[in-house]
């Protein structure tokens, strides 16, 4: 009966050992695919989706953007409520100006910030009422992280709803609209556009942490593959 048992001994262990050595590879393979994908955002991060979707249809109200939303052109119709001015901004060729950055009232409980033009030129378009519902098109951008100014009454020290939420008593939408036109009763507001600085983000530090994981997982791996003729070989 001794010989039977040490076989079925023999198999259990070797069984569990193939079983957590696959789950080590298996976590592996995990790290390797959240590498992938964060650098595949990245490169989403810089590319315009041309096709229009309905803005709701990709964001919500104080709801974070998803990855999947930045860079769409998105469309909505909605009253300008508010005006703001958004100083020391960048644009896409690297000129820095003031930007004129309107609050959309999407809905009766919701809005969203919109880039309209650049501020110089917001008289451009003085038949413009807030109770006049604008039909935009514009691309929908993460808000921007860093001040380029201190916040003033009319004015926003960076483009993100966070420091407006204390303005208005309407749900906001993270990110913001950079207006590519804008239509009132079928006829197109004619202003100078916009674009949103160019952004080159370098790969993150934790993507070479997924990595390091990979090395970590595969090696442990190893050492449990490794592990029972290790064994055979001290035992005396």
């Amino acid at each position: 009966m001794t010989q039977p048992n040490n076989l079925l001994t023999k198999l259990f262990q070797g069984v569990a050992v193939v079983a957590i050595a696959a789950l080590f590879v298996g976590l592996g393979f995990w790290q390797l695919q959240r590498a992938a994908d964060l650098k595949a955002s990245l490169k989403v991060a810089r590319t315009v989706d041309t096709n229009v979707v309905p803005l709701q249809s990709v964001a919500q109200p104080r709801v974070a953007l998803g990855a999947d939303a930045f860079n769409k052109t998105v469309s909505l119709t909605g009253k300008y409520i508010a005006n703001f001015k958004a100083p020391n901004q960048d644009d896409g060729a690297g000129v820095v100006s003031d930007w004129e950055v309107a609050l959309a009232q999407v809905d009766e409980r919701s809005a969203i910030l919109v880039v309209r033009g650049l501020w110089s030129e917001r008289m451009n378009n003085p038949e413009i009422q807030q109770s006049m519902n604008i039909d935009i098109q514009g691309v929908l951008v993460a808000s921007q992280s860093t001040d380029r100014t201190d916040n003033t009454p009319g004015v926003i020290s960076r483009l993100d709803s966070a420091v407006i939420v204390g303005l208005t008593d309407l749900d906001l939408y993270d990110g913001y609209i950079l207006a590519r036109s804008e239509a009132s009763d079928g006829q197109e507001l004619q202003r100078t556009r916009v674009t949103e600085e160019k952004i080159n983000p370098k790969i993150p530090g934790y993507y070479w942490q997924h990595l390091s994981y990979v090395v970590i997982w595969w090696l442990m791996a190893a050492v449990v593959l490794y592990l029972p003729f290790y064994r055979r070989r001290v035992t005396p």
